[in-house]
């Protein structure tokens, strides 16, 4: 168990890492999106490639940055179901759901986008718009995302079991859910 746990200490630093820089791309996006408004405002000029760039980089934050949100446990989940249940019970629900769902389900997409970033990677694939940007890093980005994602449920999956096993301390603790939970069955 101490090797997977290593494996999942990897992951996680990996995932950190690229979930707080791509929040640097927030940045840049806005910067883009102010300076294209001004320009065509200002001078009644616009390009394509500005615009592109601008969903380029929000889906790229997007998509690198779903695997920060599964590791913060950021992610979306009915809260108000699960927050009435036993803090083990949500570790044996979150266990499951991540190995019949989420694991199968960024696998998959994992699976169909690489041939689909390839294939646009070899032909040079160019957006239909006039002055756009090249088709492929917004495909990578697709690709590299549900990468990082099935690598992160991986390292979710690991801690979950550690946890459940008693192993280790959950390195996330709820005690918001915990405090509903027993606000609950006081009641």
């Amino acid at each position: 168990m101490q090797a997977l746990l290593s494996l999942s200490r990897m992951i996680d630093a990996v995932t950190r890492f690229i979930g707080q820089s791509v929040s640097w791309l927030l940045l840049a996006a806005v910067l883009i999106s102010a300076g294209n408004a001004v320009i065509r405002k200002v001078f009644d000029m616009s390009s394509n490639a500005w615009l592109e760039i601008q969903w380029y980089l929000y889906g790229v934050v997007f998509l690198l940055a779903a695997a920060y949100a599964l590791l913060n446990n950021e992610h979306v989940r009915i809260d108000i179901i699960s927050s009435s249940w036993k803090k083990r019970t949500r570790d044996w629900v979150d266990l499951v759901l991540h190995v019949i769902f989420l694991l199968p389900f960024s696998s998959l997409m994992v699976w169909l986008a690489w041939p689909w970033f390839w294939t646009s990677f070899n032909s040079g694939e160019m957006s239909p718009n006039a002055g756009g940007l090249i088709i492929w890093p917004a495909k990578l980005a697709v690709l590299a995302g549900f990468i990082l994602l099935t690598f992160q449920a991986v390292s979710e999956v690991i801690k979950r079991a550690a946890v459940i096993a008693g192993t280790i301390d959950d390195p996330r603790p709820d005690n918001h859910a915990d405090h509903i939970a027993e606000i609950m069955e006081n009641h």
